[in-house]
């Protein structure tokens, strides 16, 4: 092989390496913008609202499984272009705070203008997939969508401590989505779903803004924490805590081992709640708190499904 052709394969091998880290690196990019594990969390609710919606009207999965994938895929773009319209318009924010530092918004991998136009493309298209449900089911998905972006991103965030209470209404339409694609959710399931996520993701941000406190305060964010402090936050945890624990005896129609598993769940996070206050530190206690929350929400709105599967066998 002469030393031109050599020199021409080398500079193959590092294109196409260069192609495979730039394609990383865009996944990477997209997987931040529109914030992955949050849109992840957001997803399963819908698709256990949609499940149980089928499992308590008596209707076949399977015969509505092309409506369960346009419900899930709408609902999917409209989080997403919410999550991403949320990284564009707190750019400054995101500057000034650790966590946020490798944002494309920040490290200028995507312009804001590029970062706006995905955020609307992502919306509109969201909405329009998901007109092919119900109508309930964009009404619910577009109070979810204004209540995060308008109101909690644009509105409350930077100034009000209730910007958590705003940001859990979206976080509470999820299951609600995912019934109303099947019919309509004046069914107290949805409902005792929506109030079980709006509780629970009071006391799962305000661990989170205990863990970022500094972070919080050096932007100018109005977080609890940073205006009212650590000892009236974790009052505040627990009573939003405790408030969990009647709703599981609302689903007994789920049977009998959901209700002890989500009850032993609640009474355990009612205790590392009340440890709080018995801490070395408020720091690792409040990571304790954010990954206990992360893990109680994925394995009530799992096993909802699980205990539900002998039905569809």
């Amino acid at each position: 092989m002469t030393k031109h052709a050599i020199a021409s394969h080398e500079e193959v091998e590092q294109n196409s390496f260069s192609s495979g880290k730039s394609l990383s690196s865009l996944l990477i990019d997209l997987k931040s913008l529109v914030k992955g594990i949050v849109l992840i969390a957001n997803v399963l609710p819908v698709l256990t609202g949609f499940w149980l919606a089928v499992y308590f009207t008596g209707a076949s999965f399977s015969e509505h499984l092309g409506l369960f994938l346009v419900t899930i895929i709408g609902s999917t773009f409209v989080m997403a272009g919410a999550l991403v319209l949320n990284n564009w318009y707190e750019v400054d924010l995101d500057r000034e705070m650790d966590r946020t530092q490798k944002r494309p918004t920040v490290t200028g991998n995507f312009s804001l203008n590029t970062v706006l136009t995905l955020g609307i493309v992502f919306t509109i298209t969201g909405f329009v997939v998901l007109y092919f449900t119900t109508f309930e089911a964009v009404i619910y998905a577009f109070v979810g969508w204004f209540s995060y972006v308008i109101l909690y991103t644009m509105w409350m965030k930077r100034k009000y401590t209730l910007n958590t209470v705003m940001g859990s209404i979206s976080g509470a339409v999820t299951p609600l989505i995912g019934w109303a694609a099947i019919t309509s959710s004046y069914h107290y399931i949805p409902i005792i779903l929506a109030l079980l996520l709006f509780i629970w993701q009071m006391p799962h941000t305000f661990a989170i803004a205990m863990r970022r406190h500094d972070e919080y305060k050096a932007a100018g964010v109005a977080m609890l924490p940073v205006v009212r402090g650590f000892d009236f936050t974790k009052r505040q945890i627990i009573i939003y805590v405790t408030c969990l624990l009647p709703l599981p005896f609302f689903l007994t129609s789920l049977g009998t081992i959901f209700v002890v598993v989500a009850t032993i769940l609640n009474a355990l996070w009612i205790l590392l709640s009340i440890g709080g206050f018995f801490t070395n530190s408020d720091k690792k206690w409040a990571k304790a708190q954010f990954l206990f929350s992360v893990n109680y929400l994925a394995i009530l709105f799992v096993l909802m499904i699980i205990v539900t599967l002998p039905t569809f066998a």
